[in-house]
């Protein structure tokens, strides 16, 4: 069975890898160094469905799909005074998260950035973009996009 905790994870170690900034689970990323909240702009995952059963008789739990919701979150520009979180800033940091999905630029087969996960293969991946905040006022700009990572155990 394909444990959800290692998908997590994978999860948050990809999206953290592709955008080059924070990534936490559910919560804001804290400075390991301070015990702080560090500023954003950072990813927000929340772990949605998670499904393994592929609905045969003989099924073993090999397989999973699994749904994450990544909140791409922007913030004020450090060391500017009164400055918010902007659309242009959420883009930014979504555009990134898209690459989850990305192809490697050579026609090879697979994914330009791997998914690691201990005896867990991902064969397909998808990507949707699913809205955010818009609201200056709020001092910050969110953009979400929801994935779905479909698994099968390798048996490595």
């Amino acid at each position: 069975m394909i444990e959800r905790q290692y998908v997590t994870d994978g999860v948050i170690a990809l999206l953290a890898a592709v955008t080059g900034k924070p990534v936490s689970e559910r919560t804001v990323p804290i400075d390991p160094d301070t015990g702080k909240p560090i500023p954003p702009p950072y990813t927000l995952v929340d772990p949605l469905d998670h499904v393994t059963d592929d609905n045969t008789l003989a099924d073993a739990h090999t397989t999973a799909i699994s749904d994450y919701q990544a909140t791409f979150v922007s913030g004020p520009v450090p060391g500017v005074p009164d400055s918010r979180g902007g659309p242009r800033q959420a883009q930014w940091l979504a555009d990134r998260g898209r690459k989850v999905v990305a192809r490697p630029a050579d026609g090879s087969p697979g994914y330009a950035h791997p998914l690691t996960i201990p005896g867990v293969g991902c064969y397909w991946r998808q990507a949707r973009e699913v809205g955010g905040t818009s609201d200056p006022a709020d001092g910050i700009i969110t953009s979400v996009i929801r994935y779905r990572f479909f698994l099968q155990e390798t048996g490595t």
